[in-house]
């Protein structure tokens, strides 16, 4: 056994996503490992690709895994004009072509053949500069995967008149693709020399953003990725990144780590006295509890403000009730009586009886009946039923005449 860790999380967790994160390899060359026989936890050989480590447990690597994790080959390039860092088309270069002995800075071999190589962040070919070729897909996932936060510095000589404005608006208001771009940090270094530091890497994106803002891009020179800066690495030359520089890449791309969800037990209390409300002061027949004193003046102040308004409130009372009473408008004036409506008065016809609508006369002004508005006795009542003044003469029109009498 030549390599081991040991996992301190709180929770099991499935143990090639934790190889992952300690940035090992990845999950499927974990998986990979694991199938080999390669992984031991606690002297027990895993064999599942699912299985979980928990904690407290140590995770050992044996010399093949090792040794086949070392494999892995990523290049630092200090790439030229006129090389592309992507597949190249018929009549271009590609840039893997410089990593070789003879252009190594450190004096080490090349890649082997076997090795697939791929640009971690392109530089386009009319561009130089840091360029990073590697076939270690945890590195890669950590500087041009979709959630990476690394920044990538840059310096640009363009031509066109620098204004205030256009810095603004390169900064942060231009879209490229429909797609607005995240905030840039740009400042104005010399007569034609802009610094660009970015955190996504569209498609020849400083090149276009100039092209928006009516500035002409005549070189570009990338200086940084993250920590990794290009130093004095001569134009053309390379160099083998080592473990402490891949170790600060991926650490400087890893997003915050969530804050650990404490378990009740684990919070601590404060202490129960701490806690615990002031005990009242003991009493006894000797000792009786002591009622709060108001001071003198507030006494005094409540009994004057408790006078004044009785005051006010029994003189109102006497004007209001007395035999000159006049009429009063304020907080104690008596209230205002009114007569309740009689059910009578404003009688629409929708009230009316049946009777009294086919005839279409209301009750009111029925010849028969006598308003219930008048103030008549029940005497009255008799009499006038008795003299028949309510009623109307017959008709003789429509009276029959008698039958003849025969003789």
């Amino acid at each position: 056994m030549s390599q081991s860790h040991t996992y301190q999380g709180s929770a099991p967790i499935r143990l090639n996503k934790w190889m992952a994160e300690l940035g090992l390899c990845s999950r499927r060359e974990a998986e990979n490992l694991i199938r080999q026989g390669a992984i031991h936890v606690d002297d027990q050989l895993i064999d599942q690709p699912g299985h979980k480590i928990e904690t407290g447990q140590t995770l050992h690597l044996s010399a093949e895994a090792k040794e086949q994790l070392l494999s892995r080959f990523t290049a630092v390039l200090n790439k030229p004009v006129d090389y592309v860092s992507a597949q190249a088309e018929p009549g271009q270069i590609p840039a893997v072509r410089l990593l070789r002995q003879k252009n190594a800075a450190d004096a080490m071999p090349g890649p082997h053949p076997d090795h697939s190589l791929a640009p971690l962040g392109r530089l386009d070919q009319d561009s130089r500069g840091l360029l990073l070729l590697s076939d270690d897909g945890v590195l890669a996932k950590a500087i041009i995967g979709p959630d990476h936060t690394l920044e990538k510095e840059y310096i640009v000589t363009v031509q066109g008149k620098i204004t205030e404005g256009r810095l603004t608006l390169l900064r942060n208001g231009l879209k490229l693709d429909e797609r607005p771009l995240k905030p840039a940090k740009i400042m104005h270094q010399g007569e034609q020399t802009l610094r660009f530091i970015l955190k996504e890497g569209r498609k020849r994106q400083i090149r276009r953003m100039c092209q928006l803002v009516g500035l002409h891009v005549t070189d570009l020179l990338r200086i940084r990725i993250g920590p990794l800066v290009l130093g004095d690495l001569p134009e053309g030359q390379w160099r083998r990144l080592t473990e402490a520089e891949r170790q600060a890449l991926i650490s400087a791309s890893a997003p915050p780590s969530p804050r650990r969800r404490v378990a009740p037990q684990d919070r601590r209390r404060a202490p129960a006295k701490a806690r615990r409300a002031p005990r009242r002061p003991e009493t006894s027949p000797s000792n009786p509890p002591q009622r709060p004193q108001r001071p003198e003046a507030d006494k005094d102040r409540g009994k004057a403000v408790r006078h004044d308004r009785t005051s006010e409130r029994q003189t109102a009372d006497r004007k209001a009730s007395g035999p000159f009473a006049k009429k009063q408008a304020g907080p104690y004036a008596p209230e205002k009586k009114y007569a309740p409506r009689k059910p009578d008065q404003n009688k629409s016809k929708r009230h009316q009886k049946p009777s009294d609508q086919r005839s279409g006369r209301s009750e009111a002004n029925h010849p028969d009946k006598k308003q219930k508005s008048g103030s008549f006795s029940s005497k009255d009542k008799r009499t006038f039923r008795r003299s028949g003044a309510g009623k109307s003469a017959p008709n003789a029109a429509s009276r029959r005449p008698r039958p003849a009498h025969k003789n």
